[in-house]
């Protein structure tokens, strides 16, 4: 089992930033892949950004709606990803939601059923 926290998540200004963090515990952290997934209300759930396992730094992947404002990174010395979030526009408003899935292939996997730990989620809202 691994256990994720999120925390960071609040209100901001448009073109403000946040920094999530999420804090997994349980298993040997680098052996899983991270991600960062939204939901906005009556949205799907959506990828933002995922991380390879790795017992260094990891490959990134963002999405297309967030590159170049967004980045995700991991440090596995303290069993934690983060989403760096910069520029931030009214429609980044959402439940942020961290996750992890157990290693393999380093390949990013894009599916929220591809992930297995889920965290509680964090508001994130961004005011114009």
């Amino acid at each position: 089992q691994v256990q994720l926290v999120e925390s960071g998540g609040g209100l901001v200004q448009a073109g403000g930033s946040l920094r999530l963090s999420c804090a997994a515990s349980g298993r040997t952290f680098s052996n899983y892949h991270m991600a960062w997934f939204r939901q906005a209300p009556g949205k799907e759930r959506e990828l933002v950004a995922a991380i390879t396992w790795s017992e260094s730094g990891g490959s990134p992947y963002h999405a297309n709606s967030v590159k170049g404002r967004f980045t995700i990174s991991r440090d596995n010395a303290k069993n934690t990803v983060y989403l760096q979030m910069s520029s931030l526009k009214p429609e980044d408003t959402a439940v942020y939601y961290c996750a992890a899935r157990y290693g393999g292939v380093k390949v990013i996997a894009t599916g929220q059923y591809d992930y297995n730990y889920w965290g509680q989620g964090t508001q994130v809202t961004v005011s114009s």
